[in-house]
């Protein structure tokens, strides 16, 4: 990505992480969630900008850890969708859909980070993958897409851990012992399909995402 895109994407998420702080946060709305959800998410795509093929080994591999780690908080937002359900848009006496300012703006507020993080995160996912292909000496199109698949398993376990277990990623640095215990534990019926339905949603996204990269080539 060039440093004029970069950019381009830090300020965005700047900008609407403080519309958040003070539009929804310091009003102490339901959505107040954003505003860590988004950092969170942020974090992975940030991380991803500033590794590179010929960076230093033990920092390009210290970068990947933190980036595995944070990354499922960037699809994660995913699940987040589910509370537009506290969005009710329609007249209980017409059954037509009103225009309320507070229920846009809520609806707004959640797509647009989601569609960011989710989006992003999946950029920062398929670049991390071509540069640890080429960190392994495997820089073929069918092993950059195994890495995308399996980095996406991982990251539906790891939204099934941030969203059903209430475990976020910092607490594999200061608790590990406790995190650990509690996601082994996990393990049942429900877990997996949830997590087996969340790869299929992640792999859709970044199916949808390469098709998109793969039409814009021909006119290059």
């Amino acid at each position: 990505m060039k440093q004029t895109s970069q950019w381009l994407v830090r300020t965005i998420f700047v900008v609407y992480m403080i519309y958040i702080y003070f539009f929804v946060y310091r009003v102490n709305s339901f959505y107040s969630f954003l505003l860590l959800n988004t950092f969170l998410a942020y974090i992975p795509i940030e991380l991803a900008m500033h590794m590179h093929s010929k960076q230093n080994r033990w920092v390009f591999w210290l970068f990947f850890l933190v980036w595995a780690l944070f990354y499922p908080n960037a699809p994660y937002l995913l699940t987040d969708l589910y509370h537009l359900a506290r969005v009710n848009p329609y007249d209980p006496q017409t059954n037509l859909m009103m225009f309320r300012f507070d229920l846009w703006k809520n609806f707004a507020d959640l797509v647009l980070a989601t569609l960011g993080c989710t989006l992003m995160g999946m950029w920062s996912l398929d670049y991390v993958a071509h540069l640890v292909a080429i960190r392994l000496h495997q820089p073929s199109r069918l092993f950059c897409y195994s890495l995308v698949a399996i980095f996406n398993f991982f990251s539906a376990i790891g939204v099934f851990i941030g969203r059903f277990l209430r475990l976020h990623s910092i607490y594999l640095i200061f608790e590990p012992q406790w995190a650990l215990q509690r996601i082994v534990q996990m393990w049942d019926l429900k877990a997996l399909i949830f997590i087996v339905s969340f790869f299929i949603i992640q792999m859709a996204v970044w199916i949808c995402m390469e098709i998109y990269r793969h039409s814009l080539q021909q006119f290059n």
